[in-house]
Order: structure tokens, then C-alpha cells, then sequence
């Protein structure tokens, strides 16, 4: 009552709250939200999207960053998706593109590979059962912050929309989309890199 009905409609109360930033596209996030978010996890990195190989083009010497990550004690993970698992094949059938799918998760590979087994680096691919919830969205924990591409059909990951989140509280969209990850990971596949 004490509050005229504009400044009401402006101010987030609610869950809306965790809702830092909107993009609608995630090639329209600046790479410097992604390297800060990185730089400013100190517990745990969680890479949940589907190939994860644009990160290793947009963070400047994202190996080495990871490695000193790691080293001081954060966690990092990647969950990806199978690169020669069905969905990765009706996925690349979609969208068509000379840069395959399968491609963009061998490459993520590849650098995972060079932090070498003793970085202490999780990674594991989507169950056969769930990569089709994988491909459709791509989660990305930064301790309490988190970056969500929901993908729109026939679009690459760069042209779907993204959402940047804060944790603000229990249940919220924060949690939803992380518990979404986290149940994705308990029943994924090791990855020897």
C-alpha cells in the first residue's frame, strides 16, 4: 500500500529476483560475464551444456584458468553430451552446420585432455536416456550464479536465448535449473580424459 503501483511493477519481489539478466541470444552475453563468473567461482564450476565448446574460443587460456581453478581447492565439472550417442546424431540432422556436434563435444574433449588426468577435472556424458533433456538445455554453475540456454528448436546454442541467474533463496529458478544439472550428472557416463 505504501509502495505507487510503478514502483511496484519495477521492483523484483519475488523469484523474479534471481533474474540478474535476460539475453536473446547467448552469443549476445558478453564474454566478460562469463569470465567473471568463472574467475569468481570458488567452490564449484559446473559446465552443463551439451558440446561446451564455445568457452574454450571466448575465455582467454580457459586450460590454464580451469587448472588454477582447480588447484585452489573449486570444483569443476563438465557434463556433455555423447559424441557418438543417437541424439548427437538427430542433433546434428537439425541443425545442419559444417561445425558437427559431435565435432564440438571432441573438441571439448581435446582440452579437457590437456589438463591431464591429474587436474582432478569431472567429466561425464548424458545417459543414452537423457540426452534428449540434455541437448535442450545447457546449464552453467558458477557457485551461486548461473548462466541457462533453454535451446529453441532448430537453432544452435549461440542463437537460443540465455538467462543469467543469482541464487536468491530455496526453490527458486536458480535451483530448479541446477537441480535439473545435478540429476543429469548422477546418472551420466564416466569420461576418460
Amino acid at each position: 500500500m505504501i509502495w505507487p503501483k510503478a514502483v511496484q511493477d519495477r521492483v523484483k519481489s519475488g523469484h523474479d529476483r534471481e533474474l540478474v539478466q535476460a539475453y536473446p541470444y547467448r552469443s549476445a552475453c558478453p564474454s566478460t560475464v562469463w569470465g567473471d563468473l568463472v574467475d569468481g567461482a570458488t567452490e564449484q564450476i559446473f559446465l552443463a551444456g551439451y558440446t561446451n565448446y564455445f568457452l574454450w574460443l571466448e575465455q582467454p587460456a580457459f586450460v590454464e584458468t580451469l587448472r588454477k581453478k582447480i588447484d585452489a581447492g573449486c570444483r569443476v565439472r563438465f557434463l556433455l553430451g555423447d559424441p557418438d550417442g543417437e541424439v548427437t546424431r538427430q542433433r546434428e540432422t537439425v541443425e545442419d552446420v559444417a561445425l558437427s556436434v559431435s565435432t564440438r563435444v571432441r573438441i571439448t574433449l581435446e582440452h579437457l585432455g590437456r589438463l591431464g588426468a591429474s587436474s582432478r577435472v569431472e567429466a561425464r556424458f548424458s545417459s543414452h536416456e537423457d540426452a534428449v533433456n540434455h541437448v535442450s538445455l545447457s546449464v552453467f554453475r558458477f557457485d551461486e550464479q548461473a548462466l541457462v540456454t533453454p535451446h529453441l528448436a532448430r537453432l544452435v546454442g549461440h542463437d537460443s536465448p540465455l538467462l543469467h541467474l543469482r541464487r536468491q533463496g530455496d526453490a527458486g529458478m536458480f535451483d530448479r535449473f541446477t537441480e535439473h544439472a545435478e540429476e543429469l550428472w548422477s546418472r551420466g557416463l564416466p569420461v576418460t580424459v
